[in-house]
């Protein structure tokens, strides 16, 4: 299959299940604007997806002579391009902290992930193990407040919805110190633009 890179607008390389490109549909969705998706099979990939990024796998996206790779790199582009509505604080101190925020979730949950798409059991269950503790953790912020900044919605809440919907997919079983985090969930899994973001595949990761 090949993919050309002529774009009259936004085109982003997406895997149906990767929770990565989740997150880059909810940011494009949130934006109501004018994009097209690529699906991407991981198991069959292009090697003209090598041309357009040096690490060949999704998310991609693309926008006429830019081409741009890393899930977090490619939202924040997109909410600088289209500020409405903002999803990164506009105060360059709650930015940071955001920033670093993202950082963290990269370093102390997403890591883990890639356990998953392997089949070493015990490698597994650590992954688990410390996704489920890192989470229980930060349940308690739920307690007071909506969303992970207080009462707007923002990108560190895109950021880790795609984690939260694969929980029951992952087998990742929360206790029940959780429970503000699970509300929590709900929310996010509520708003109409996250439900559209959902590919049919990640559809059915939860019963």
């Amino acid at each position: 299959m090949v993919y050309w890179v002529i774009a009259v607008m936004m085109t982003l390389y997406s895997t149906i299940t990767c929770p990565y490109s989740h997150r880059c549909r909810i940011v494009l969705h949130e934006k109501d604007m004018d994009f097209q998706v690529v699906d991407v099979d991981p198991n069959n990939k292009s090697e003209d997806l090598a041309v357009i990024s040096p690490y060949g796998k999704a998310p991609i996206l693309v926008e006429r002579d830019l081409v741009l790779y890393e899930s977090n790199i490619i939202n924040e582009y997109i909410d600088d391009r289209f500020p409405h509505p903002q999803l990164m604080p506009a105060d360059p101190v709650m930015r940071a902290r955001a920033r670093l925020l993202l950082h963290r979730f990269e370093q102390e949950l997403f890591c883990h992930i890639a356990a998953f798409d392997g089949s070493d059991q015990k490698t597994m269950d650590k992954a688990r193990s410390v996704i489920a503790e890192q989470l229980t953790m930060i349940s308690p912020i739920f307690e007071k407040q909506r969303f992970m900044l207080g009462d707007e919605f923002s990108m560190l809440d895109v950021a880790i919805a795609p984690l939260l919907w694969r929980l029951e997919y992952y087998e990742i079983r929360l206790p029940k110190q959780a429970a503000s985090l699970l509300k929590y969930a709900e929310r996010l899994f509520s708003r109409p633009l996250f439900i559209d973001a959902l590919s049919a595949s990640e559809k059915v990761m939860r019963k």
